[in-house]
């Protein structure tokens, strides 16, 4: 094992062996006093595990991987591999005497192969020794080098910098890192940043390890490239995302993995809005769901942003409304009559598969409007146009590009439907009537409302379903589907829950094990 992944891997461990007491305390962190100031992407854990949150890892590697103690179980795969490149070591007598508390990686770029490890010690002269023998046994050479007072190496096979920092093992992808760690350990850094202080105050109690984020940093950093239509759809949901900072926490428990997502939106105030009842009224057949609140609204404020800047070559600005409405279609009065909007998948394998968008909607608006749009594609002679008969107001679309299945849009009162396949399409609008199971019924759907607690769901997923369908469609020769599997065989499911806490988003995702 060469040294740079060896201490990449000692910094992965300390971040996924589990914290220790309580949890995490990132506020008062001193970790985040070496990331540069300005650093868009910082992960912070504790290293040393005890009490519940230690007992609850090793419950989940055990019904995951059959491992019994997943801090034991990460050390041997460390010296296995350390011994296999001809460069061993001895964790428990070279590492562990002086590795303290706590650890984290930063980022200086959404580049993420680019981590930079901060390690904490409690001998930092144990801790040189430790890099002397690795520098000596490196089969690449590395040269010593020297920056403001502070020693280090550099070298390797991948041209790293490594060196005691304080009270801290820096390793870092090149000097330029380094020395910014160096700078921000001797003046500013991440830590005294408003911005940063705010965000990781919102971080988890308990936590395994926090993943701060500045997105605006990271838009920033890549030229301002984000679709001006996802722009206009986050700013009209009251997020400025050239502004926003973000923070995840990861909080394990006996029989579920959950992650804590924190935002302030760039002060901006937050969405709002409840959509599991009509999540939880979608088929009992999907394997999937998702549902999000206030789609109409947003739906409106994108159809005057269109409206307003006109469709180039195609529709000049003030006339897409106009024009729609003298041939019967008012887009304006179609928006004000949805409400909230669902997303589901059902089938397991390629020839079952299909799904479709389901809304709700109020009034009757909804239902004339579909049928006058399949009348007008029928009467300018659109290609497979057919419309549907019964009970169902809509039409379907038939087309050699769009494989076996027509797409289908149908509404009645109550609900629209726009699917892939006529049987999901009926399905979205069948289960507001009551006829058949919905995913409420299913008891692992019940068990991912409970997990949430008094966070609405609004996205769930059935594990062994999905897993069956993605066996059905991976061909047996991906070996790491195949060697992935066997994990993913306990996920029972995944649940998806957001709500407003003051100018914070939340969101929690939970993977619930069997």
């Amino acid at each position: 094992m060469s040294f740079r992944p060896s201490l990449a891997a000692l910094a992965a461990a300390a971040l996924i062996a589990l914290p220790a007491g309580c949890g995490s305390d990132s506020s008062g962190s001193r970790v985040a006093e070496l990331a540069p100031p300005g650093t868009p992407i910082f992960a912070e854990g504790v290293v040393r595990p005890t009490g519940e949150l230690k007992s609850n890892a090793d419950a989940l590697a055990m019904q995951v991987a059959g491992v019994d103690n997943l801090g034991d179980y990460i050390v041997e795969k460390l010296e296995a591999s350390a011994r296999d490149d001809g460069e061993p070591f001895d964790f428990a007598s070279e590492v562990e005497p002086w590795l303290g508390e706590r650890a984290g990686v930063f980022w200086e770029s959404g580049d993420t192969d680019e981590a930079n490890a901060l390690v904490e010690s409690t001998d930092p002269e144990a801790t040189q020794k430790f890099i002397d023998k690795q520098v000596a046994q490196s089969k690449d050479p590395y040269s010593d080098r020297s920056y403001e007072g502070v020693d280090y190496y550099f070298g390797g096979s991948d041209g790293s910098a490594v060196g005691v920092v304080g009270d801290f093992l820096v390793q870092t992808e090149g000097e330029r890192p380094f020395k910014r760690a160096v700078d921000a350990s001797q003046g500013d850094s991440l830590a005294g940043e408003d911005a940063f202080s705010k965000a990781i105050a919102a971080a988890s109690d308990g936590s395994l390890a926090d993943v701060y984020v500045d997105v605006g940093k990271l838009i920033e950093q890549s030229g301002g490239q984000i679709d001006p239509t996802a722009r206009q759809i986050l700013r009209n949901a009251g997020i400025d995302p050239s502004e926003a900072t973000a923070v995840a926490s990861v909080v394990p428990g006996s029989d579920q993995v959950t992650v804590e997502f924190s935002s302030d939106l760039a002060g901006q105030e937050a969405p709002t809005g409840d959509a599991s009842a009509l999540l939880g009224s979608l088929p009992g057949s999907a394997f999937a769901g998702f549902a999000v609140s206030g789609f109409g609204k947003q739906l409106n404020e994108a159809i005057d942003s269109l409206d307003e800047e006109g469709i180039p070559d195609t529709v000049p600005p003030g006339q897409l409304k106009k024009g729609l409405k003298e041939l019967g279609i008012d887009l304006e009065a179609v928006a004000g009559s949805l409400q909230d909007a669902a997303v589901f998948a059902e089938g397991h394998n390629e020839k079952s598969l299909g799904g479709a968008l389901v809304l709700s909607t109020k009034g009757s608006q909804v239902t004339s409007t579909i049928a006058n749009i399949g009348l007008l594609l029928r009467n300018v002679k659109v290609a497979g146009v057919t419309a549907l008969g019964g009970k169902y107001s809509g039409f379907s679309i038939r087309s050699a590009d769009l494989g076996d299945k027509p797409i289908v849009v149908a509404a009645k009162q109550g609900r629209l439907a726009i699917g892939y396949g006529l049987a999901p399409t009926l399905n979205g609008l069948a289960s507001e009537a009551g006829k058949g199971k919905t995913l409420s019924d299913d008891p692992a759907y019940g068990d991912a409302v409970a997990a949430l607690g008094a966070t609405p769901i609004g996205g769930f997923a059935d594990g062994p379903a999905a897993l069956r369908l993605a066996d059905a469609l991976i061909p047996r020769s991906e070996t790491d589907f195949e060697e992935a599997k066997k994990y993913l065989k306990s996920i029972r499911f995944l649940a998806l829950g957001s709500a407003t806490q003051d100018e914070l988003a939340t969101a929690k995702l939970i993977v619930g094990l069997k």
